[in-house]
């Protein structure tokens, strides 16, 4: 099979032996594969995929048909045929993957194979920090930090899904007004706490807006980071966060149990899929690539000043 590959520091697409699935494992023909930041630091070495995962083949979602099942895969809600997603912790960018059959979920009607292939990492990564982390509940403020991107635009619309009043910070201007119809108050990242107090705000940037976060935030109100592109070390004054009894937590997806990454795609398909499949959540796409054109695909998301997702299709 071909797929993208990362070999002593570098970026191609190279032939490799085709995976077989093992116990409960099902084999799934890729049509296509979201690139996500993770990938990004794969490439320059700094996040290495989980073991058991392929090292040198990046992807950490895919979406396809399922094409062979595993020794154990008989009682498998899923069918030869059958329209698949998933996240994984690699391999993802690639002809073929194996995927444990509990991390698979079904693919609504509604979406093509590029928005499919766009679903899993960033929609179940925004529901689960918004929802199981930070307990975003209906009515309440909501603030999006680096709301243009994958991550972003999910969170958006999962929290206008969700009955909240959704602000969002957008550095590139010309995303602010797309930012905007998806359902957010879009505001600049300069001088963003004057618009607070937030019951929740889902930090995307990184350590540089901590302090700032503090001070936007509601009495009880919860801080999620689940991401550090700006900085990973920052100062915060413990005296303001105790005294709004605040909750700042942190969390990633890749490195779970599979039985936590279970429960995260059960989530998903009960809260998330009928919404893509009614259309009231969409998956911006900002470009699509062949496979071929991998390094391409690369290099305009390192570009930035994107807004959605980047997506090879196969």
């Amino acid at each position: 099979m071909r797929a993208v590959t990362i070999r002593d520091g570098e970026l191609l697409v190279a032939e490799h032996p085709d995976p077989e699935p093992g116990v409960r494992e099902v084999l799934v023909s890729v049509r296509a594969a979201g690139i996500n930041g993770a990938d990004m630091h794969q490439r320059a070495g700094r996040y290495p995929a989980p073991p058991g995962d392929p090292q040198d083949i990046p992807g950490l979602e895919l979406a396809g048909e399922v094409v062979a099942l595993g020794r154990g895969g008989g009682g498998s809600r899923f069918k030869l045929g059958d329209r698949v997603m998933a996240i994984v912790g690699g391999g993802g960018q690639a002809q073929l993957a194996t995927v444990h059959e509990r991390l698979l979920m079904p693919v609504p009607d509604a979406l093509d194979w590029p928005a499919a292939g766009g679903v899993p990492e960033v929609f179940t990564t925004a529901h689960d920090a918004l929802f199981t982390q930070a307990e975003l509940r209906a009515g309440e403020r909501l603030l999006v930090h680096g709301a243009a991107g994958g991550v972003g635009t999910a969170a958006v619309q999962l929290g206008r899904a969700a009955g909240a009043r959704v602000h969002a910070t957008v550095r590139n201007p010309a995303a602010r007004e797309q930012v905007a119809a998806l359902g957010a108050t879009v505001i600049a990242p300069e001088g963003f706490s004057d618009h607070g107090p937030f019951d929740v705000i889902l930090e995307l940037v990184g350590a540089p807006n901590l302090a700032a976060n503090l001070r936007a935030l509601e009495i009880g109100g919860r801080i999620a980071v689940i991401g550090v592109g700006a900085g990973a070390v920052g100062e915060i004054n413990l005296g303001v966060l105790m005294g709004k009894r605040a909750r700042l937590t942190g969390s990633t997806l890749r490195a779970r149990p599979l039985e936590e990454k279970a429960l995260a795609a059960r989530a998903v398909e009960r809260s998330v899929l009928p919404l893509l499949e009614s259309g009231a959540l969409t998956v911006p796409l900002a470009a699509t690539y062949p496979l071929e054109e991998a390094v391409a695909a690369y290099d305009r998301f390192a570009a930035g000043a994107k807004l959605g997702k980047i997506v090879l299709v196969i």
